[in-house]
Formats: structure tokens, sequence, C-alpha cells
């Protein structure tokens, strides 16, 4: 019977942590991020040209729609609450949720496993 060591399983869950967060990443981006944008061109709002393909946007929306105190200038935010439906808010916490995952799991295995200095 194969038997897996401690290295091996969080080198398992670090897989999952990030096939996980590179799907809420390209659900949000597809589904929430185009929404909204076609709702705000529709109202004459044009994508901020500071984010012309580096997709940072993303984070942007989604830390709006998950900290309703939140007000970043950079993003008409007050258009990106408008247009915010349930399952884009959904998205965002999924979003939000597996990013710390994630970055929890990878920082723990670096700790653990990188090079001691």
């Amino acid at each position: 019977m194969l038997e897996l060591s401690l290295e091996n399983w969080m080198a398992i869950i670090f897989l999952i942590a990030f096939f996980i967060w590179g799907l809420a990443i390209f659900m949000f981006g597809r589904i929430s991020v185009k929404h909204i944008e076609y709702e705000m061109k529709k109202e004459g709002i044009e994508q901020p040209i500071w984010d012309k393909g580096i997709g940072s946007i993303i984070v942007t929306y989604s830390l709006i729609m998950v900290f309703p105190k939140l007000n970043p200038t950079i993003v008409d935010y007050k258009a990106v609450r408008r247009h915010t439906r349930r399952e884009d808010k959904r998205l965002a916490f999924f979003l939000q949720f597996s990013s710390l995952i994630f970055f929890t799991v990878m920082f723990t295995v670096a700790h653990l496993y990188g090079p001691k200095a």
C-alpha cells in the first residue's frame, strides 16, 4: 500500500487549492466582470484605462462586492454595486475565500519546506 508523507499531502493540498483558486478567478471574470462591464458600457461608463489586459479589475470588483464599506476611487464603485447580482456576490465571496485558502497553504508550504536561511 502506498503511504504518503506529510510533504506529499501538503503538495496535494497545494495543488487542489491552486486549481480551485484558478477556477474561482476564471468564473468570476467570465460571469461577473463580463456582466458588470456590459451593463456599465450601456450606461456609457468605460472600463478603466489602467486595466487593459492585466486583469486586476477582477480583484477590485470582488473586493467592492465583499466589503460594502470599501469605496476605491480607481473605479466607479457605485456603478459596480448597482449592477451586482446575487450570483456575482456569491462568486466574489468564493473568489476571496479561495484566495485566502490558497495563499495560506502557499505560505505554509513555503515556510515548512522552503530554503532555510
